[in-house]
C-alpha cells in the first residue's frame, strides 16, 4: 500500500513564507512525477508546482517566481518553498505523485489527504 504523507501546512501571515513536504511510503519501484496541487473553497483544483520525470520543475502561474519545488529522490520526498504568501494562497494543498507500483504497467496516480494552508491578511 502506497501513501503520500504531507506536512508543513498551517496558519501564516501575508508576506511570510511556508515550506511543505510530502513523502511517499510503501512498496513501489519508483516515482516519475511528484508535486503539489491546491484547492480553495469554491474553486477548481490547480497546479502549484511539480517536478516531472527528468527532474524538470513546472509551476502554476500564480506561484511562478516566488516558489521553489524540489525532489529528494533518496527520501522519496518533494519539497515546496513558497514565499511572499497572500490570502489568495489559502486552500487545501494536496501532494500528487505518479508512482510505479508494477513494472508491467504504467505509473499510477496517488494523492495525499491534503494539508490546510491559511494566509491571514
Amino acid at each position: 500500500q502506497v501513501q503520500l504523507v504531507e506536512s508543513g501546512g498551517g496558519l501564516v501571515q501575508a508576506g511570510e513564507s511556508l515550506r511543505l513536504s510530502c513523502t511517499a511510503s510503501g512498496t513501489f519501484y519508483g516515482i516519475t512525477d511528484m508535486g503539489w496541487y491546491r484547492q480553495a473553497p469554491g474553486k477548481q483544483r490547480e497546479l502549484v508546482a511539480i517536478v516531472e520525470n527528468g527532474n524538470i520543475p513546472n509551476y502554476g502561474a500564480s506561484v511562478k517566481g516566488r516558489s521553489t519545488v524540489s525532489r529528494d529522490y533518496a527520501k522519496n520526498t518533494v519539497l515546496l518553498q513558497m514565499n511572499s504568501l497572500t490570502p489568495e494562497d489559502t486552500g487545501v494543498y494536496y501532494c500528487y505523485a505518479d508512482i510505479i507500483v508494477d513494472t508491467h504497467y504504467d505509473p499510477r496516480n496517488f494523492w495525499g489527504q491534503g494539508t490546510q494552508v491559511t494566509v491571514s491578511s
